[in-house]
């Protein structure tokens, strides 16, 4: 008894649908990372330099708020006031304590402006807060 095949083994050729798959997962993975990896850096402040300064690790859900040289609050590219800047603190604590938030003040800011946004955070009972700068 012979129990071999004589048949050659078919090349399937070039499959699409797994070269589809790996892109698709390719785009998914970079469209993400760049969501990610903004700084919003498209406002312009210009951060005061410290020679101990680093880059931080970002925290997953942190709040960055940018004070700029005329005082104007901006989050997510948008100029809130504090009365809705208090209201958004206040909201963003219920749903999440403990929550991180980021001051991001240009160098030529009013120090009135940036203590008036460490003085809405703790009305709103944030304590995790840090600044940024560059360094030299």
């Amino acid at each position: 008894m012979k129990f071999s095949a004589k048949s050659k083994p078919v090349d399937p050729g070039f499959q699409l649908a797994p070269m589809v798959d790996v892109m698709f997962i390719l785009l998914a993975f970079f469209v993400s990372s760049q969501i990610f990896a903004r700084w919003e850096k498209e406002i312009d402040i210009q951060l005061p330099t410290a020679v101990a300064s680093e880059n931080p690790r970002r925290l997953p859900g942190e709040i960055i708020i940018n004070i700029s040289k005329s005082g104007s609050m901006i989050i997510n590219e948008k100029e809130l006031g504090e009365s809705d800047l208090a209201a958004l603190l206040d909201r963003i604590v219920d749903i999440f304590p403990g929550q991180p938030v980021l001051i991001r003040a240009d160098q030529r800011t009013a120090y009135q402006h940036v203590i008036s946004v460490l003085d809405l955070c703790r009305q709103a009972d944030i304590w995790n807060i840090s600044f940024a700068t560059s360094s030299e």
